[in-house]
């Protein structure tokens, strides 16, 4: 397995400082956020799109560390009943566009979520009664989920993308295993996991279980831990609302890699995913709010390195 940086962990930093840290952690792969619900800080989609020697420049930046870009990240709410999800839904389709003429073959995002009929924001079902709910739920993904990703796939297949990576992520249609299977089962197997721990930590389930579930979609990974508190969250459940800044007051909080889940985890999670077939990258994510970006980053690379399955492609078991 690889290790990689979602360059959104470190948006302080300019394009070039943000790629000579990748290569002083001897890593091996950047993901570069497009926009939607990022500044993209380091790549003008637009600029990329119009100009081949603006391409050209990024990639020698990129080569010229010892790199490569494992993804184009695009996540946003595609399906957003206002002005935001047509928005969003362009740079979507700007970055499928983009990727394979940076030679990338997999764009991360989200499935969106949907109002129900007449709503004027998206609306998260999570539960089965009152009896609307299911009513809304069914609406949601009949009328809007599964017709614009017939449609979007398509058109990622027709523009040479055969890999779009879907974050199961809360506020979102596609939010769990069942969900993002579902999704897949519709609309084809362009559609895979773009497989993020943390959110499932927070919402009860097993990552570990996840991935034998998921197996061959797993398109990509991001390295993220979550912390949950338990003094917090016997009081108020894991369904939290205040602000990510409040971390002393939440019942969980996204923390740096070994914070929340110790080594033991994380070998077992690298072992998990090398026994769904899974030998790729891990792209880190920080969004701790406690610790500083750069600081974050490091200590997640020091534990991957503990943990992380080598090649074993040279081993041959000794005949007795």
């Amino acid at each position: 397995m690889k290790i990689g940086l979602n360059t959104d962990s470190v948006g302080q930093l300019t394009l070039d400082e943000t790629l000579d840290l990748a290569a002083e952690l001897g890593l091996d792969h950047v993901e570069f956020a497009t926009g939607a619900w990022s500044t993209a800080p380091h790549i003008d989609i637009d600029r990329l799109l119009d100009n081949d020697a603006a391409r050209r420049e990024l990639l020698a930046k990129v080569a010229d560390r010892g790199l490569t870009i494992s993804a184009l990240t695009c996540s946003g709410n595609p399906l957003h009943p206002g002005p935001s999800g047509h928005e969003h839904d362009q740079v979507a389709r700007r970055t499928i566009a983009l990727a394979p003429l940076l030679g990338v073959d997999r764009v991360v995002m989200m499935s969106g979520l949907p109002g129900g009929p007449g709503d004027a924001n998206p609306n998260w079902i999570t539960v089965s009664w009152p009896p609307e709910t299911t009513q809304i739920l069914d609406w949601q993904w009949t009328e809007a989920v599964l017709p614009y990703w017939r449609d979007l796939v398509t058109h990622a297949r027709d523009r040479g993308v055969p890999k779009l990576a879907l974050e199961m992520h809360a506020h979102q249609a596609v939010y769990n295993v069942p969900t993002l299977l579902r999704l897949r089962e519709e609309v084809g197997p362009v559609v895979g996991a773009n497989f993020d721990p943390s959110h499932l930590m927070w919402m009860g389930a097993d990552p570990l279980a996840a991935i034998e579930a998921l197996g061959e979609a797993i398109y990509h990974v991001h390295a993220k831990d979550t912390r949950l508190e338990p003094s917090r969250e016997a009081l108020t459940s894991r369904l939290e609302t205040l602000p990510v800044m409040a971390a002393k007051e939440r019942s969980w909080n996204y923390v740096t890699l070994g914070y929340g889940h110790d080594d033991a985890f994380w070998r077992a999670f690298c072992l998990a995913l090398r026994r769904a077939g899974y030998d790729d990258v891990l792209s880190i994510e920080h969004e701790d709010v406690l610790v500083a970006p750069v600081e974050g980053v490091t200590k997640t690379v020091d534990l991957l390195r503990r943990v992380i399955l080598r090649d074993p492609s040279s081993y041959k078991p000794q005949e007795i």
